[in-house]
């Protein structure tokens, strides 16, 4: 009895691995013009059923690897823990997909699909199932933690806790987050600000705690619409308000001098500090005729052209 169910449980490994290998090909072969197409021909409630029974494969396949991860386990054999944060992101995946299928027009001829206000949407493009099942939930995953950190959405998920720990690490996906921000469209992205922002901006900019000299504290900033603003504090400087211009979207900056600096995406940025400047206060003398008080103060220069304008 023993064997049999040795046996068993071989089997459904073997078709378990068939499964596995087979939903990303099946799901990266799919484009977004075939969908169309397939709705033409199908209707949309074929073609969600056959996408929601794809997914519901997907699911039973972690399931049935939960099963086969206990088994071996019992046997002594040290195996990875099945299921759990992949159960939640293809859960996410879930969500996007049947969010994709939702159509524009809502007539028989209508084609397309319908696009959402989110800053995550505006800021993680990518086509339907484009790079199968694990490029989805990637993608929504994303979104996600894009809404959180530009403050959109304040409900915790699994994009903002993988954004804050991989935040805390200086990793690629929090980067990448910021990256899609830093360098998005402001009216359809917006921005990161606060306390948010100060630690997007070290960690984008590559930044590393040295024992020798401690780094800079960053208040006051604003992270996006290809510009990076706030005010830098250092023992040797004091507190001067800075700005970083991407050099894709802006032109060099004048007046002011300027250095261009990388971040961790290798993208080039115009990093101007506030320059002295004469300031002018008006006041009136005592025979009736105005005058002017002259100080010197650091102020930021006019930010330069956007490319898109001239």
């Amino acid at each position: 009895m023993k064997h049999k169910k040795q046996l068993l449980y071989i089997i459904l490994l073997v078709a378990c691995m068939v499964l596995l290998f087979s939903m990303p090909v099946l799901a990266s072969e799919l484009t977004e013009a075939e969908v169309e197409q397939a709705v033409a021909e199908q209707g949309k409630e074929a073609v969600t059923g056959n996408v929601f029974i794809w997914f519901l494969c997907a699911i039973a396949f972690l399931k049935v690897s939960q099963k086969i991860d206990s088994f071996m386990a019992s046997l002594g054999i040290n195996v990875g823990n099945t299921g759990g944060n992949m159960m939640a992101e293809l859960l996410i995946a879930g969500r996007s997909l049947a969010g994709a299928m939702h159509l524009k027009g809502g007539g028989s001829g209508g084609s397309g699909y319908r696009k959402s206000g989110s800053p995550g949407d505006a800021a993680v493009g990518g086509n339907f199932l484009s790079g199968g099942l694990a490029g989805s939930v990637g993608r929504q995953t994303e979104r996600s933690a894009v809404n959180n950190v530009t403050g959109y959405t304040e409900n915790s998920s699994i994009g903002s806790a993988m954004y804050h720990s991989s935040l805390n690490k200086g990793g690629d996906f929090a980067n990448n987050v910021i990256s899609n921000i830093a360098q998005g469209n402001y009216s359809q992205v917006g921005s990161i600000k606060g306390e948010e922002a100060e630690k997007a901006f070290i960690s984008y900019m590559g930044m590393k705690e040295d024992k020798d000299t401690p780094l800079p504290v960053y208040t006051n900033m604003e992270i996006g619409g290809g510009r990076m603003t706030g005010t830098e504090t250092t023992e040797d400087s004091g507190s001067r308000e800075f700005a970083l211009y991407h050099a894709d979207q802006y032109v060099a900056p004048t007046p002011g001098t300027y250095d261009t600096v990388q971040s961790v995406d290798g993208a080039a940025w115009y990093k101007q500090y506030a320059q002295p400047t004469v300031n002018k206060t008006p006041y009136e003398t005592e025979d009736g005729k105005v005058a002017y008080h002259e100080s010197i103060v650091q102020k930021l220069p006019q930010a330069p052209q956007r490319k898109e304008r001239i």
